[in-house]
C-alpha cells in the first residue's frame, strides 16, 4: 500500500471520528437509564463496541470507493450526507430530548445508507458489503428509537 493510500485512509477515518465525537458530547445519561425500553435492547456495552466496529467499516467502505475511482460526486454525496444524519441523531434523541425528530433522522439515514450501498456496490462490492451491518443496525436504532419514545409518554419534549 503506497504512502498515498495510508494517508488517505487516515483521512476517511478522521471524517467519520468526526461524526463519532457526537455521540461523546451527547450521551444516554441517568434519565435515559430511567426511562422504559423493550427487553430486546441491547445491553449499554454493546453500543460503543459496536459503533467502533461500524465506524471503522464505514471508514474503510469510503476510502476503498475513493481509492478506486476517486471523489465520485453522486456516491460521496450521498456518503455525507448519511454522515451528517448520524451525527444529528445523538443530538437529537440524547441532546435535545426529541426522539420524533431523532427517528425521522434514524429512517432517513438507513433510506439514505441503502442509497449508499447502491451507489457503491458498482464501484467497488466490498466497500459496499461494508455498509451492510450499518444498515441493519440503523434499523435495529429505529425500531428502538421509536419503541422506547411510545413507551414513555411525557418524558421528552414532542411526546
Amino acid at each position: 500500500m503506497s504512502l498515498a493510500a495510508i494517508a488517505s485512509l487516515f483521512v476517511f477515518i478522521a471524517i467519520v471520528a468526526v461524526v463519532a465525537i457526537s455521540g461523546v458530547v451527547f450521551k444516554p445519561g441517568p434519565w435515559y437509564a430511567r426511562l422504559e425500553k423493550p427487553g430486546w435492547t441491547p445491553p449499554n456495552l454493546a453500543f460503543p463496541i459496536v459503533w467502533t466496529i461500524l465506524y471503522l467499516m464505514i471508514a474503510v467502505a469510503g476510502w476503498r470507493v475513493y481509492e478506486t475511482a476517486g471523489l465520485v460526486a453522486l456516491p460521496f454525496a450521498v456518503y455525507g450526507l448519511q454522515l451528517v444524519l448520524n451525527a444529528a441523531w445523538s443530538g437529537l434523541f440524547f441532546g435535545l430530548h426529541r426522539p420524533g425528530l431523532a427517528f425521522a433522522d434514524v429512517v432517513a439515514m438507513a433510506g439514505v445508507i441503502a442509497v449508499n450501498i447502491a451507489l457503491f456496490a458498482p464501484i467497488d462490492a466490498i466497500a459496499a458489503w461494508l455498509l451492510v451491518p450499518y444498515l441493519a443496525w440503523a434499523g435495529l436504532a429505529a425500531c428502538l428509537n421509536y419503541s422506547v419514545w411510545r413507551r414513555n409518554p411525557g418524558a421528552f419534549a414532542d411526546a
